[in-house]
């Protein structure tokens, strides 16, 4: 029996997994690191509205500094005032994209009590 032979089939099975594995990896890291950076925004986007910036200024602060299209809303209510930002992640995982939407949309949002 050819051990060789044997070697080549079982690396031709598993290589396509770890491939697979690999980009995956990537992908959730990549969505990781867009919220990590989606939640810092959203940090100094709140102190932006508590310091009364203009609308114009906050979007563009959102968008400087980005290959990706920020959007955020503003919810007022009553008492309480809702701060949401947006944004999309391209998944490169052929098969991901069927369990995860293709863009896939991050979301974060900061509810301030207003009195």
């Amino acid at each position: 029996m050819n051990k060789k032979g044997q070697a080549l089939v079982e690396f031709v099975i598993v290589l396509p997994i770890l491939i697979m594995v690999l980009f995956a990896t990537i992908d959730f890291g990549l969505i990781i690191y867009n919220k990590s950076k989606l939640e810092s925004k959203l940090n100094d986007v709140v102190n932006m509205i508590k310091n009364n910036e203009s609308e114009e200024k906050i979007v563009e602060f959102i968008n400087k500094d980005s290959d990706r299209k920020t959007t955020f809303r503003i919810i007022d209510n009553n008492d309480y005032t809702t701060i949401k930002l947006f944004t999309s992640v391209e998944i490169i995982t052929p098969g991901l994209n069927i369990v995860l939407d293709n863009p896939y949309k991050i979301s974060v949002s900061r509810v301030i009590y207003d009195k």
